[in-house]
């Protein structure tokens, strides 16, 4: 199958650093190109990738110290829609902009959302273009949109399971990810006080959450049991998830999908999260981690987090999230997207149940 991958503008692909749309469309990529499908990536030059790179921007845009990627965005649009013939399928990871461009193209144009839903605009968006089909990455984003949206699937996000082994775990919790009011490191921060644990934060800040870091969360850094490391690369985040006691996941938001939480149990390190938005499907209480309801709770499931079996976590990320599974779910929903322009259900290409089946029939998928 000929697939355009076509990536945010504001990360290589895989980022340098924070990114995880990126890292997702790059794990998504290789995986196809693994597979065997003639892939092209529309990303910035800066990417790495086995599939055929058309660069969009000489390089990530954030680090360029560029923060409105719509200009850009839209010459890489144009490019992809002059170039539409040659793909079977465009996977589009981009938000929204292609909406009222691409409505020609939706017999072969599938949109992931990665972000949340329940903004008025976004709203406003769907509403006027209703044809568009989409993918969602937990059942829980869809809630507030309208019912006459065009959803192919939910595909849950993966990773490589063959990277990574499970960690050993050690003395500290620890946040990851982004300093912002709806991840609320000002409860981890309180949460890892009251449990008298230390607590290790490899966050970033964004330039619209530095007001927020400033005034909220830089006094609250002098406590002994708080260090406050920044934004870190893929190999210090995976050594600081393996020696972690628990990762922290304490959100005040409807959270789309949360690729920090099956980072943690890719090597065995049990999460502690709040009950919102899609952690109840990514989190099996008791075996991947502690769904919490109040702050009290979070703080007792710091002590209870040890019974955790870190082997038994590892196993459930092997069973629900790895990138495979996720690939397949993905050539599934392409599959599902083509027959609907064709006369037969005749599929375009075989051996994705095969691929699936395990090695007495059973299908990876749950």
């Amino acid at each position: 199958m000929r697939i355009a991958q076509v990536a945010p503008l504001m990360e290589a692909v895989p980022p340098r650093l924070y990114g995880g749309t990126e890292r997702l469309v790059s794990w998504l990529t290789e995986d196809l190109v693994a597979l065997g499908h003639d892939v092209t990536l529309f990303a910035s030059a800066d990417s790495r990738t086995s599939a055929h790179l058309f660069p969009c921007a000489p390089l990530g845009l954030r680090l360029a110290g560029i923060t409105d990627a719509t200009a850009t965005t839209l010459v890489m649009l144009n490019r992809v829609l002059r170039m539409e013939q040659e793909f079977d399928i465009i996977h589009l990871h981009i938000d929204l902009l292609q909406f009222p461009l691409f409505r020609s193209l939706a017999h072969k144009s599938i949109t992931t959302l990665h972000g949340r839903l329940d903004l008025a605009d976004r709203l406003a968006l769907h509403h006027a273009v209703p044809d568009m089909p989409l993918v969602s990455i937990s059942h829980s984003q869809r809630e507030p949109m309208p019912p006459h949206v065009d959803w192919l699937a939910t595909v849950h996000h993966g990773l490589p399971a063959d990277c990574l082994s499970c960690g050993a775990g050690g003395p500290y919790l620890l946040f990851l990810g982004r300093i912002s009011p709806e991840k609320r490191p000002d409860r981890a921060i309180e949460i890892a006080i009251a449990a008298g644990v230390p607590l290790k934060i490899a966050a970033k800040v964004d330039p619209v959450d530095r007001a927020y870091f400033r005034e909220t969360i830089e006094p609250m850094l002098a406590h002994p049991l708080i260090d406050f490391i920044g934004e870190v690369d893929e190999g210090e985040k995976y050594e600081l998830l393996s020696n972690a006691r628990a990762l922290i996941f304490p959100i005040d938001w409807p959270e789309p999908f949360g690729l920090v939480m099956i980072e943690a149990m890719s090597v065995g390190t049990p999460v502690i999260a709040s009950r919102n938005g899609s952690v109840p499907e990514v989190i099996r209480d008791g075996v991947s981690g502690i769904i919490v309801n109040s702050m009290e709770e979070a703080v007792a499931a710091v002590g209870r987090v040890g019974a955790i079996s870190r082997e038994g976590v590892r196993r459930e990320f092997e069973r629900r999230f790895t990138v495979r599974r996720m690939t397949l779910d993905y050539l599934d929903a392409y599959e599902r997207l083509l027959a609907r322009g064709r006369e037969t259900q005749a599929p375009t290409f075989s051996g994705i149940a095969a691929l699936r089946a395990g090695p007495h029939g059973d299908e990876a998928r749950t």
